[in-house]
């Protein structure tokens, strides 16, 4: 595994540093901000980004007296990439099991339409050889009626 990968999983790990990746997805903000909106202390915020910068996270710049702090594009774009990976492979993993669990029901599915036709191609062989030897004459099944008199 890539170390910034490491370092970036790493990093978030933390709760408070969690919450500053959260609010820097908005934009960017000085410590100040970010402090005013935590439950810590602006030098503890001040150790988190630098824990999430060194983590290729995060990237600062100056803007005047104050620094601005805000999301690394390529530090989101490494974890983006990673759980992309884990939600593809999680997703073929369930396409798996999901078919070898369907394969038995579509199997006994197939089976029993198997059968179904079995049946109804012996039903129309017996219906058919009936009809060759007069079984199904319209009469009901009756013999035919022969009258008294033959001709020799």
């Amino acid at each position: 595994m890539d170390a910034y990968l490491q370092a970036g999983l790493d990093a978030l790990g933390d709760g408070t540093r969690m919450a500053i990746f959260q609010l820097l997805a908005n934009g960017p903000m000085a410590v100040n901000e970010l402090a005013g909106t935590l439950p810590v202390s602006r030098p503890a915020v001040s150790q988190h980004l630098r824990v999430l910068k060194d983590a290729g996270l995060v990237t600062d710049s100056k803007a005047g007296t104050r620094r601005m702090y805000q999301l690394d594009p390529e530090g989101v774009a490494r974890l983006r990439a990673h759980f992309d990976l884990v939600w593809e492979k999680a997703l073929g993993a369930f396409q798996q099991a999901a078919m070898a669990e369907a394969e038995p029901v579509v199997a006994k599915k197939q089976s029993a339409k198997r059968e179904s036709t079995k049946k109804e191609s012996a039903k129309k062989e017996i219906s058919k050889r009936g009809e060759k030897h007069g079984k199904d004459s319209g009469r009901g099944g009756r013999p035919k009626k022969h009258s008294g008199s033959r001709a020799h």
